[in-house]
């Protein structure tokens, strides 16, 4: 085996990885599962790679090429994605509202390719009996999908029933009882 069968390997595996990611970013974040685009890729490639290693219809050395290009792309979306959010938001995409104060969004729902069953059913799934209950439903990159409720449909919390809890989260919050910027899940920079 020569230098060059092994960078026709490399880059095989790199365009590969590349194809399968257009491919499952375009299909949506339904076909991911509770997978993030990149790590479902890696999944599949290493899965097969291996395969072909171990029945030895790949040599050792090839399949070890395409496995690290494979790691190596892996790793390079982590440093991406930490390092610039806009990278994260080209590479795995970003969190879409399905329901709105009550409402489906009709916009968020064809942008995920769901029919306003599938949402109600998600909804079912996290202990939800009426969409008014929902501030806002999101379907995260991974393709769950986080539900923040309503001030009036909120379970109560400890809290607000309990004078040592209410202390507590007091001293907790710097006496702040609503969360502000950063601390809130809803704001839009972490979407």
């Amino acid at each position: 085996m020569n230098v060059a069968e092994l960078l026709l390997t490399a880059a095989r595996a790199g365009a590969v990885f590349v194809i399968m990611l257009i491919v499952i970013r375009a299909l949506g974040k339904r076909t991911v599962g509770n997978f993030a685009a990149f790590d479902l890729i890696v999944a599949l490639m290493l899965g097969e790679v291996v395969d072909e290693i171990i029945y030895g219809d790949v040599g050792f050395l090839r399949g070890t090429v395409a496995i690290l290009v494979i790691g190596g792309a892996q790793a390079g979306n982590a440093w991406l994605s930490w390092w610039h959010r806009g990278w994260d938001r080209l590479l795995e995409g970003t969190p879409t509202i399905v329901v709105r104060q009550g409402r489906l969004q009709d916009e968020g729902m064809r942008a995920e390719r769901m029919h306003g069953a599938d949402v109600i059913a998600r909804l079912r799934g996290q202990g939800i009996r009426d969409v008014r209950e929902v501030d806002l439903a999101i379907v995260e990159d991974d393709g769950s999908v986080s539900v923040i409720r309503r001030r009036w449909a909120e379970t109560p919390t400890r809290a607000e029933t309990d004078p040592g809890a209410a202390e507590e989260k007091r001293q907790d919050t710097d006496g702040r009882g609503e969360p502000v910027g950063a601390e809130r899940t809803d704001d839009p920079q972490w979407m």
